[in-house]
C-alpha cells in the first residue's frame, strides 16, 4: 500500500489572496478543497494540487521547499517573471550568483520560487511546476519514494529526486547540510490513504518507514500530523 499525495499545502496569512496570486502565475482556477480551504486543482492528470490554509504565524526564515517553474524560451521566462511581479511578487537575493540564469522571486507572503531558463534537461517534460525543490537528506528521499510509491529518478552525491509513475512535477532533495529547523514549516504535504487502506493502517505503515507522530497544537481533529525522518511535518487525511 502507498499514500496518495492529495496536495502541497501553504500556511497563509491571506489564503484567498495567496491562492489568487498562484492562480494568476500558473493560469489555474481556484476551487474549494474537499478537506477545507481554497485550492488550485491540477490542470491535468499529472499536476500538483495546491492548498492554502489560514495561519496567524508570519514567515521568518527561508522555506524548506520552493517551486522551480520552467520556461520554453528566454522571452517566456521574462513573461513569467513579469506576470509574477504584476501580481504582487518581488525579486529576492538568496545568494544566487550573477552568472546563474534562473530568476529568484518571492510571492506576496515571501515564499521563494525560481523561474528556470529554457533548456534544463532535468526538468524536461515535467510541466510548468518542474520541481518542488526541497532541503533534505538522502534518507528522506528514500522515505518519500516508499511512502508515495514514486520511483527515484535521481540518486547521486546524496541528492535525490522522485517522480510519479505518471510523470509531472519532480520532488527533489538537495542533501546535507540542512538548515536548523526553526518552528513549524509553512509548506507541507497532505496525504490520503490509497484505496483499500484506512487512515490508522497507513499511519502505522508510514511510522514503520521512519515517520513519527507530531504535535503542532492541532488538538482533536480527524487528520494526523507526522514528521518525516528530517523532521518535516506532513498530514495524513482521512479517506473521503
Amino acid at each position: 500500500m502507498t499514500s496518495h499525495l492529495h496536495a502541497l499545502s501553504f500556511d497563509a496569512n491571506d489564503p484567498v489572496g495567496l491562492a489568487h496570486f498562484w492562480a494568476g502565475v500558473l493560469d489555474r482556477e481556484t476551487t474549494e478543497d474537499p478537506y477545507g480551504g481554497i485550492a488550485l486543482a491540477p490542470d491535468d492528470g499529472t499536476g500538483l494540487r495546491l492548498r492554502f490554509l489560514p495561519s496567524q504565524e508570519k514567515k521568518t526564515v527561508p522555506n524548506q521547499m520552493h517551486f522551480d517553474l520552467t520556461s520554453t524560451s528566454l522571452d517566456d521566462q521574462r513573461r513569467i517573471v513579469e506576470r509574477a511581479l504584476e501580481l504582487g511578487g518581488r525579486h529576492i537575493d538568496i545568494g544566487q550568483l550573477p552568472e546563474e540564469r534562473h530568476v529568484v522571486l518571492a510571492d506576496p507572503e515571501g515564499n521563494e520560487f525560481c523561474v528556470i531558463p529554457p533548456g534544463n534537461s532535468f526538468l524536461a517534460g515535467c510541466g510548468f511546476i518542474g520541481a518542488v525543490a526541497s532541503d533534505g537528506s538522502q534518507e528522506v528521499g528514500y522515505f518519500w519514494s516508499r511512502a508515495l510509491g514514486w520511483p527515484l529518478v535521481w540518486d547521486q552525491d546524496e541528492e535525490t529526486a522522485i517522480q510519479s509513475p505518471q510523470g509531472g512535477t519532480k520532488i527533489t532533495w538537495g542533501g546535507p547540510p540542512l538548515a536548523p529547523k526553526a518552528g513549524k514549516y509553512r509548506l507541507h504535504f497532505d496525504l490520503v490513504p490509497s484505496a483499500g487502506s484506512d487512515q490508522r493502517s497507513e499511519i502505522d505503515r508510514l511510522v514503520s518507514l521512519g515517520a513519527a507522530p507530531a504535535d503542532i497544537g492541532q488538538g482533536p481533529v480527524d487528520w494526523a500530523v507526522l514528521v518525516d525522518p528530517d523532521g518535516h511535518e506532513f498530514c495524513v487525511l482521512p479517506p473521503r
